[in-house]
């Protein structure tokens, strides 16, 4: 008999993965791994005792190692000669999201073939209990799928970086999770702490994309 699985791939976090066409216009990480290898491979190393707390009680990470993508690191420190290549635009992460302000750096500037980006070490699982994930789903008008009805974790993210712990969310991603479900938060009120862990982290970096 089969192991039940303790993960699934969220369809949130399908703009991840190259197989879908939501992932043409995601300016993040993009797997060429499918869906369900990845799955497999995240399960097979699945350690319950290894999960670190998130910024909520439902939200919780795993570190694996990085040793079967060809994910690369996409955070770079901003310095005198690369801030003049900084972009801003207004994103929402699906039609249901209100936009907000991003910052990031265009791939095409700042990736040289001399210098190309490292290839990231670990992938952090970012994750969501299955109940969180399914009262959201309700606020927004989505159906569940079928797999996140039993399984009890949902992979909602992912990051490809060099460090085995958590990176600080960005602030602006920060306060939209501080929105109310229907909006596409998560409905947490922010905490200005953690808010100021991000601001530090993120007023020195952003992503390539």
């Amino acid at each position: 008999m089969s192991t039940p699985k303790a993960l699934v791939v969220d369809p949130f976090c399908h703009r991840q993965f190259s197989e879908c066409e939501s992932s043409k216009s995601y300016g993040g990480t993009v797997f060429t791994t499918s869906i369900s290898e990845f799955e497999d491979i995240a399960n097979a190393r699945w350690d319950e005792s290894k999960l670190v707390d998130g910024y909520a009680p439902f939200c919780k990470h795993i570190f694996i190692k990085n040793d079967f993508t060809d994910a690369e690191v996409n955070i770079l420190e901003i310095n005198h000669e690369n801030e003049k290549f900084l972009r801003t635009k207004y994103e929402a992460r699906n039609s249901k999201e209100l936009p907000v302000l991003t910052r990031f750096f265009p791939k095409e500037l700042v990736v040289l073939d001399e210098k190309p980006l490292p290839k990231a070490k670990y992938l952090d699982l970012i994750l969501y209990s299955r109940e969180q994930i399914m009262k959201e789903n309700e606020a927004m008008g989505k159906e569940h799928s079928e797999d996140m009805k039993s399984v009890p974790w949902g992979i909602v993210s992912i990051k490809a970086q060099d460090v085995d712990y958590e990176i600080p969310m960005t602030p602006i991603t920060a306060m939209r999770n501080a929105l109310g479900k229907d909006e596409g938060g998560s409905g947490v009120p922010l905490d200005r702490d953690a808010y100021m862990a991000a601001y530090e982290f993120w007023n020195k970096h952003a992503t390539v994309s």
